[in-house]
């Protein structure tokens, strides 16, 4: 058996659900000195109003541990990941897939569990990211169910089984029908029917009855069944069944996952709920007959139930509908279980064993679920899986040349397309319109109209981020809106000072233009956009006005009348920047300080979003 593995199971059920041979196999690989990592289900379909106490277990599981992981047992950690449940969404598989692999690299570097083996129950998105995103050894897919018949939409579910089926290096598949189905894709494929843990349950007594207090008033002969009552299960067959032989008792021990309740009224039919899996051999014991009433679908076409070996290995008469992989079980080893059609064939059965009580099928009954032992499935697993590493292995041992010429290769390719992507880049933001045509949305220009008052932002906010040229270009615009008669006062904004302040350069500028002196106020504290919408929009507030010209950098107008509408939304503003500054001239190639400065103002607009100033 495997031994000193790493091993991450992807589950296709909880670590608390009924024990199955998910717990089984990963709980006997850990005893056997190998680390288990069990990510418990993360889904197949959308999850309904039904399944808020199974989301509400998660979430209470996720708090049990460190980022969802705990120890369980020796060697063996269960992880119990918070995910958004629509499996089959591209946006939420991307999340998903971000959330599991933070946490599941860092869980991995901090335990130095590299190299795992990667064994999946579930053939859904999320197990392909994992098993494509992590160093491993190798894949296993186990194959257990028709999964095309547990969901709405079975291609999206088929679609990504279709890969996993071809990734995998190996397949195991529960019966024939999904053998055949592997074998499309793999032909890697083994069947392995699920097991049964042969000492837990030979070594219970045969009565355990006594020892059961819920059992306790509860008439002979028994009719048992043990596992979830789903919607899979004939309950028109059993309510027929309890119907007419009121002196049988038909007890069911397993959570209920369904309506039930056609059967739950009658008299003789006892549910007992959901025990512990270690006392589940208790209660076969009590049984006189074993049931296995599955419904006749498409579903259950392929399902081996587990609970077939839990009885036999008891020595307990089974009777079952007629599933295929019962069917074939029961011509493999000898007929050893009763298969019936009809409510009155499951009645004629009942009656045989009851009267005739034939002791001789008890060893017949232990001896070929013995041949189903767990121990025996999982060390035949191990076999394949060590020989399917040292094939990888010695493949890439002869591989190793070819693997570094691919890699020189791959890196050459890489170099050239990441040169070619820097060229394009470069070709495109210099010498092509692609920079004005990003930065349209930036630019509001308005007709003029006459305003309170001439709002001008100091030179550089928009452009270079330091005044220069433009301090003048707007200094001298505002003075000729201002000598047209569009409004009796002008506003520099500026806190920006290298020898002398921004704003009082401005006033120089235009006072020299025949602005008179009292009609210009000097705002000298805005050391940016908002500061200047903010600190201008004050003196605006004092002075009573409602309207303003704004004189800027043309694609600072975007961020700007942002900003205005967050401190002031009843300003009137009719956005008047300068029409061609001779910051973006342009005049041939773009400049680098052009394509600084628009990216400036997208980056600023996102900051202000961020901060709440827009």
């Amino acid at each position: 058996m495997l031994k000193n593995e790493n091993i991450i199971c992807i589950s296709s059920i909880d670590w608390d659900f009924n024990w199955q041979g998910h717990q089984e196999i990963m709980s006997t690989f850990a005893r056997n000195n190998n680390r288990v990592l069990f990510i418990e289900n993360t889904g197949v379909r959308v999850p309904t109003l039904k399944d808020l106490p199974r989301l509400k277990k998660r979430l209470s599981n996720w708090l049990k541990g460190i980022s969802g992981i705990r120890k369980e047992e020796e060697n063996l950690f269960v992880f119990s990941p918070l995910v958004i449940p629509f499996p089959y969404s591209r946006i939420a598989r991307w999340i998903n897939r971000y959330l599991l692999l933070s946490t599941l690299k860092k869980w991995i570097k901090v335990m130095d569990f590299n190299d795992p083996i990667i064994w999946t129950f579930l053939p859904t998105g999320i197990s392909l990211d994992l098993i494509a995103n992590i160093d491993k050894k190798m894949s296993v897919y186990y194959c257990i169910a028709e999964f095309t018949k547990l969901v709405r939409d079975s291609r999206k579910i088929r679609r990504t089984e279709k890969e996993l089926l071809k990734k995998a290096d190996l397949i195991f598949a529960q019966g024939e029908k999904l053998k055949q189905w592997c074998e499309s894709y793999n032909s890697n494929v083994t069947i392995f029917p699920f097991g049964v843990n042969s000492e837990a349950f030979h070594n219970t007594t045969l009565d355990g009855k006594e020892s059961l207090p819920d059992l306790k008033g509860i008439k002979r002969p028994i009719i048992g069944y043990i596992g979830g009552l789903h919607k899979h299960i004939d309950y028109e067959l059993i309510e027929c069944l309890a119907a007419r032989n009121p002196h049988w008792s038909f007890l069911f021990v397993g959570p209920v996952q369904t309506d039930v309740a056609r059967i739950g009224r009658l008299d003789n039919v006892f549910l007992v709920g959901e025990k512990k899996h270690f006392d589940l051999p208790k209660y076969i014991g009590a049984f006189d007959v074993c049931l296995i009433p599955y419904l006749l679908t498409d579903y259950t076409s392929t399902v081996y139930p587990t609970k077939l070996n839990e009885y036999l290995i008891m020595g307990k008469p089974v009777l079952s509908t007629d599933l295929p992989e019962v069917r074939a079980f029961n011509q493999k080893y000898g007929n050893v279980l009763m298969i019936g059609q009809t409510t009155d064939e499951f009645k004629a059965y009942i009656t045989e064993v009851l009267e005739k009580n034939d002791k001789d099928m008890v060893g017949k009954r232990i001896k070929a679920a013995q041949e189903n032992s767990w121990k025996k499935r999982i060390e035949q697993m191990s076999n394949l899986i060590e020989e399917e590493i040292e094939r990888k292995k010695h493949d890439k041992d002869l591989r190793w040349k070819e693997g570094l010429r691919k890699f020189y290769r791959q890196s050459r390719r890489s170099l050239k397309a990441t040169a070619f992507a820097c060229l394009l880049a470069y070709l495109l933001l210099f010498y092509t319109p692609f920079l004005w045509f990003a930065a349209r949305p930036l630019k509001i220009s308005e007709p003029l109209q006459a305003a309170n008052a001439i709002v001008v932002f100091g030179g550089g906010v928009g452009e270079g981020g330091s005044p220069g040229k433009s301090t003048i270009e707007r200094a001298r615009y505002a003075g000729e809106l201002y000598k047209s008669g569009y409004a009796n006062h002008i506003i520099f904004s500026s806190g920006y000072s290298f020898k002398y302040n921004d704003a009082e350069n401005m006033k120089l500028v235009a006072l020299s233009a025949g602005v008179a002196e009292k009609d210009i106020i000097l705002e000298q504290k805005a050391n940016s956009t908002y500061e200047n919408a903010r600190f201008t929009g004050e003196i605006i507030n004092d002075y009573g006005w409602s309207s303003i010209l704004l004189v800027s950098s043309p694609y600072n107008m975007r961020r700007a009348s942002l900003a205005f509408k967050k401190l002031n939304k009843n300003l009137k503003i009719t956005y008047a920047p300068i029409s061609n500054p001779q910051f973006y001239r342009r005049d041939g190639k773009v400049k680098w300080e052009q394509i600084r400065a628009i990216g400036h103002e997208y980056l600023g607009i996102l900051y202000y979003f961020i901060k709440g100033y827009i």
